[in-house]
């Protein structure tokens, strides 16, 4: 089979042929800068946004920090017997903690049912001393940074990919018409004779 098809050549869009057309050169030159650029918007797009987000977590987790508060009611529900309720349902619950500059701070947070005054509550705050979410973790924040530099990669390609797609849809589509023409031309010059 290979005798048939000779010997492959690389980079034969580039070759000196006289059947090579202006279109082929040019359609060789769109599909080479649609690749690359598919290849380094990718690239840097997921780098950047992966960057991005991981930098945003780290500040995050730098401006909370963890507080003790304190249960101040019974918190509705029953007690468990083993510390912890065996559903891990949570209810939510008065607390107060004093800040870093000594005033006193209140707040509804989920914690165990049953919960007497006074029982210690991990919650973070901001710097302002709201309360905040758990900060993630590096790890995490690692991890949500790659999933998401991923996705922005992704979606960053496609758009010269696509557009190189279409550029070279139109380019074959005008090879096509202007084959179509010439054959027009030229095909009705074969049933004669010379």
């Amino acid at each position: 089979m290979k005798a048939f098809r000779g010997p492959k050549v690389w980079l034969w869009r580039w070759r000196r042929n006289p059947l090579k057309r202006r279109a082929d050169v040019v359609e060789a030159w769109v599909v080479l800068g649609a690749w690359l650029l598919t290849v380094v918007v990718g690239v840097l797009g997921g780098l950047a946004a992966a960057r991005s987000v991981e930098d945003g977590l780290a500040r995050e987790r730098a401006a909370s920090r963890l507080v003790v508060a304190r249960v101040a009611a019974t918190a509705p529900g029953a007690p468990s017997t083993r510390g912890h309720a065996a559903s891990g349902e949570r209810v939510w619950a008065e607390v107060s903690w004093t800040a870093a500059g000594g005033s006193t701070h209140t707040a509804r947070v989920r914690v165990e049912p049953g919960s007497r005054p006074g029982t210690p509550v991990t919650v973070w705050t901001d710097p302002q001393d709201r309360l905040v979410s758990r900060p993630t973790s590096a790890a995490e924040a690692a991890f949500r940074g790659t999933l998401i530099g991923v996705l922005v990669g992704v979606s960053a390609a496609a758009v010269p990919f696509v557009g190189g797609l279409a550029l070279s849809g139109r380019l074959e589509r005008r090879r096509m018409e202007a084959w179509d023409a010439e054959w027009a031309r030229l095909g009705p010059q074969w049933g004669r004779m010379v």
